[in-house]
């Protein structure tokens, strides 16, 4: 007589092809097998990592150069982690030394009042930004050949409104500010896009567009670059983001993403 089978597999384990998600994942008697345990106790440490990690700024910097891409690294008034988790607010607006930065050394890099300034910020996970932060713009310089020549901020203890100043303070008529998301149990370090278009201090989430889940796993980097030239697109012609700028970019021809200008002045 063949003994009864310890584990007990879950009729829906064929979902597990479909989805990231944590679902069919069978049973030991009354609870979860040992592996699930594991893998759960593995998902929870990454993500607390995820935002608890300090963003590398240098090394950032250093891939960007090599790519082309000229950066000034700058801080919001949240002095650290500990700080920016607990004060929001203080992650929404630049310190005072960062704020002149800016003023200081961003007519020395690049041309007054451009077409479009990227923030790359750490958010809720630098590990997104840090992995996929250089290959989205890469991804997005077919679109804007110009797009080297474009200001590269990179936040440190960023939350998504920062954008609004530092976007004022460079002059550019829009700001995308690619920025860590708050992890979760399957995704660590996914990248969020905000475009926002007159960036100033004051503006709200309904005056900005967002493509969420940035990542390999998720929106992979051509797509995303896509859907952000054509947002980018349209805001130029438009002159605003937000709920009145739709992202149409699935039904769109394959071109009308592509400005009939360059970003740069």
């Amino acid at each position: 007589m063949s003994k009864p089978a310890i584990l007990t597999p879950d009729p829906w384990q064929r979902l597990q092809g479909l989805t990231r998600a944590r679902v069919a994942l069978g049973r030991a008697g009354v609870s979860l097998p040992t592996r699930e345990v594991l893998r759960f106790g593995t998902a929870h440490a990454q993500a607390r990592d995820a935002v608890h990690q300090a963003l590398d700024v240098a090394s950032l910097q250093a891939d960007l150069q090599d790519a082309g891409f000229a950066s000034l690294a700058v801080s919001s008034q949240a002095t650290d982690r500990s700080m920016y988790l607990r004060r929001p607010d203080r992650g929404r607006c630049l310190a005072a030394e960062s704020l002149a930065l800016l003023g200081d050394r961003g007519p020395s890099l690049w041309a007054p009042r451009p077409r479009l300034a990227v923030v790359l910020a750490d958010g809720l996970s630098s590990l997104a930004v840090a992995r996929h932060g250089l290959p989205l713009l890469q991804a997005l310089q077919p679109y804007f050949p110009d797009l080297p020549g474009l200001p590269v901020i990179i936040a440190s203890e960023a939350r998504v409104a920062l954008g609004d100043e530092i976007g004022q303070a460079l002059g550019a008529g829009q700001v995308v500010v690619m920025i860590g998301e708050r992890p979760g149990l399957s995704s660590p370090d996914s990248l969020g896009l905000y475009l926002t278009a007159r960036p100033r201090p004051g503006l709200t989430d309904a005056q900005r567009n967002c493509i969420s889940n940035v990542r390999p796993e998720g929106l992979n980097y051509p797509e995303a670059a896509r859907k952000l030239a054509f947002l980018i697109a349209g805001a130029l012609k438009l002159g605003r983001t937000g709920v009145d700028l739709k992202d149409d970019s699935d039904t769109a021809l394959p071109d009308t993403a592509r400005p009939a200008v360059g970003l740069g002045a």
